[in-house]
């Protein structure tokens, strides 16, 4: 090979070269770039007939670059696509380059015609490809595959480079700017912003915000919000999420058809109770009101009877709207939405149990004495008309002011349940409800949950679950039921009003469990409890209702036991799907109220929950807020002091906030 030229490929580009010396496998050449270096002869594309004597350092150089460029000039003529017609038409599948060649150059084929040739297929790949010396031929279903793939990288590459443009005029205000595909670009943004690596696209939506300069974590973000897609308190962990939100049409025609359909409530099998003074206690802005209330006294004593809609009269087992409530499980409130389990015609119109109208219910009528000690109970499905609707406020007014004799009685009674449930070992840890409004601003209030109209309505409906879990255990029927054992660590005992001790009694608490079989409930102070008072809004509740139906109709309940265990694995699922994205949003809340109307720099009152090796924990107390500090610098801080700390840095979007002396 002494003084012949030789071609090889280097990052994707032919270079010339003279063999200035043979070492074994590797080649010392000198290069058209007048670079001097060891070529191993496996690299070697084409290898020249001729050899060359040996020259100067210059006219080597000069020498490969005239036949460099020679060749590169001879590739205009080759017609590849017809090489390979003719080709692949032969029974065989490789070939020597210069056999292929001549097909060109039928004058005879040169060294430069050679190299030409496998410069032409290396520069296309589509119809033939080198290995080994010879020039395969592509078979027509690998040419289609390989064309086909380009046209794609064609095409990602002017998405690329038109989106790029594109998204960064959006960026910087221009909303108004369209292109073809704006709105698939937009949605890959979306996607990888909300998914990150698991996006379908993710490695072109980051090449794309790369060349659009919007790499920044939240770019994409902004970029959303600026064209109109986001607005700009967009609930990210609901996107990110797989809850349901929206109601499909045949979900929303089916609670329209069943509330026509099934206005046979009025059944023999329900008992008449439109004539008593029924009283809905709940939060101004509730709709779906499942729950109602009303007073009888019986001598000395009382009947309190404890109203629920009755869901299941129109949402049945086998019901496309028993399914939607299956894969929901629950309803999520949060500050600024709710998504209910049912459609809203019947969620806050044929179920609840709104003034004035006749409504199916299961009311469980308890009699009590004075000191609230159950001497009677009974489980009954009714029909009820609710008289009046009170706020938590009006109620509390009422009962503070002894101005309605029926809610101070209530409220009497409720007081002596609680006492009773103390009594039996519950952990009552009231902590103040954190109520988030949004409007212009962000406003953060603190509202009693341990008042005596929150208390009143708390603990009838406690009662209610308890004699609703009695009721379906004492018969051996299957059902769900809530189950908890002790604290690992009990702080005090009974009713505990201080905040310092009820979050820290909150971590000793052990988990709760759904189980298909009656076991005791320590947080309630209960022998078995279930749910059965909100089935508008929870799954589980609308199961237990079925349950109670069946045995008070005597038709039999319509879950058997497989049936509940499955029923578990569903709310489990949906109820924890709904809880993350509620709990994030809450924080997110917050963390907007701090940024809007508290700032870096300022100063909150927080109290000390525990003081660890490297760290202490606080809770702000404005907005009950968790958070972390370094360790004070003079050591004298201890769990359950009150303190001034500042908020250094805070930020929604990144779900954060650092705190400081």
């Amino acid at each position: 090979m002494l003084g012949k030229i030789i071609e090889y490929v280097e990052q994707g580009k032919f270079i010339c070269a003279l063999v200035l010396e043979e070492e074994g496998k590797r080649l010392r050449v000198i290069t058209q770039n007048g670079r001097e270096m060891k070529v191993p002869q496996a690299r070697v594309v084409h290898l020249a007939d001729k050899s060359f004597a040996a020259h100067s350092r210059e006219d080597v150089m000069a020498l490969l670059q005239e036949t460099a460029a020679r060749r590169q000039a001879m590739m205009a003529p080759i017609d590849l696509p017809e090489i390979w017609e003719l080709a692949v038409e032969e029974a065989q599948s490789s070939f020597f380059p210069r056999f292929l060649t001549e097909l060109v150059f039928a004058e005879g084929a040169t060294d430069d015609h050679v190299a030409a040739f496998l410069r032409a297929v290396f520069a296309d790949r589509f119809y033939f490809k080198y290995k080994e010396g010879k020039v395969q031929v592509h078979s027509q279903e690998v040419v289609e595959q390989l064309q086909g793939m380009a046209r794609k990288e064609e095409e990602k590459e002017e998405l690329l480079e038109k989106g790029a443009h594109g998204l960064r005029a959006i960026y910087e205000g221009e909303g108004g700017f369209d292109w073809p595909e704006r709105r698939r670009c937009l949605e890959m943004v979306e996607e990888f912003y909300l998914h990150g690596n698991d996006a379908k696209e993710a490695a072109t939506s980051r090449e794309l915000l790369k060349r659009a300069n919007l790499a920044r974590p939240h770019d994409p973000y902004h970029l959303l919000v600026r064209a109109g897609i986001w607005h700009k308190d967009e609930n990210i962990p609901l996107l990110k999420s797989d809850l349901p939100t929206d109601f499909s049409e045949a979900e929303e025609a089916a609670a329209l058809a069943v509330q026509e359909q099934r206005l046979d409530f009025f059944d023999a099998g329900r008992l008449d109770l439109r004539d008593k003074p029924l009283l809905t206690i709940d939060a101004v802005s509730t709709g779906d009101l499942d729950d109602a209330l009303h007073l009888e006294k019986k001598g000395d004593n009382f009947v309190v009877g404890i109203h629920i809609a009755d869901v299941s009269h129109y949402v049945r087992p086998g019901d496309l709207l028993f399914d939607t409530a299956r894969e929901r499980a629950t309803s999520t409130y949060m500050a600024d939405r709710q998504i209910s389990m049912l459609p809203h015609s019947l969620s806050e119109n044929g179920c609840s149990l709104i003034v004035g109208l006749d409504r199916p219910a299961i009311s469980t009528l308890v009699e009590l004495t004075p000191d609230g000690e159950v001497v009677h109970s009974r489980i009954v499905r009714s029909v009820v008309q609710v008289k009046r609707r009170l706020s938590y406020d009006e109620a509390l007014a009422m009962a503070e002011q002894k101005s309605d004799e029926e809610i101070v009685i209530l409220t009497d009674l409720s007081q002596k349940l609680l006492q009773r449930r103390v009594a039996g070992g519950a952990v009552v840890m009231p902590v103040p409800d954190v109520q988030i409004r949004v409007g212009e601003r962000v406003e953060v209030a603190l509202a009693d949950s341990a008042s005596l109209s929150r208390n009143l309505v708390a603990e009838f409906m406690v009662l209610a679950n308890v004699l609703g879990a009695q009721y379906v255990s004492s018969r051996m029927e299957p059902g769900l039921y809530r189950s908890q054992d002790p604290p690992r660590k009990r702080l005090f005992e009974g009713l505990q009003r201080d905040l310092f001790l009820n979050f820290r009694q909150r971590r000793c608490l052990s988990r709760g469990h759904l189980l298909t079989m009656a076991k005791s409930h320590s947080g309630v102070g209960a022998d078995c409890y279930t749910t059965v008072t909100s089935p508008i809004r929870r799954f589980l509740d609308l199961v237990m209702q079925h349950q109670l139906t069946g045995i008070i109709s005597r038709t039999g309940t319509p879950f058997t036991e497989k049936e509940c265990k499955g029923f578990v694995g569903n709310i489990l699922h949906g109820v924890g799907r709904a809880n993350r994205v509620r709990i994030q949003r809450h924080r997110y809340w917050l963390l907007r109220y701090l940024e809007e109307s508290v700032g870096a720099g300022n100063y909150m009152p927080a109290l000390v929950l525990d003081v660890q090796p490297r760290r202490v924990q606080v809770v702000l107390t404005d907005i009950l807020l968790e958070g972390d500090l370094p360790l004070h610098p003079g050591g004298r801080i201890q769990a359950g002091d009150m303190v001034s700390v500042k908020l250094t840095k805070v930020s929604a979007l990144d779900n954060n906030f650092l705190l400081d002396w």
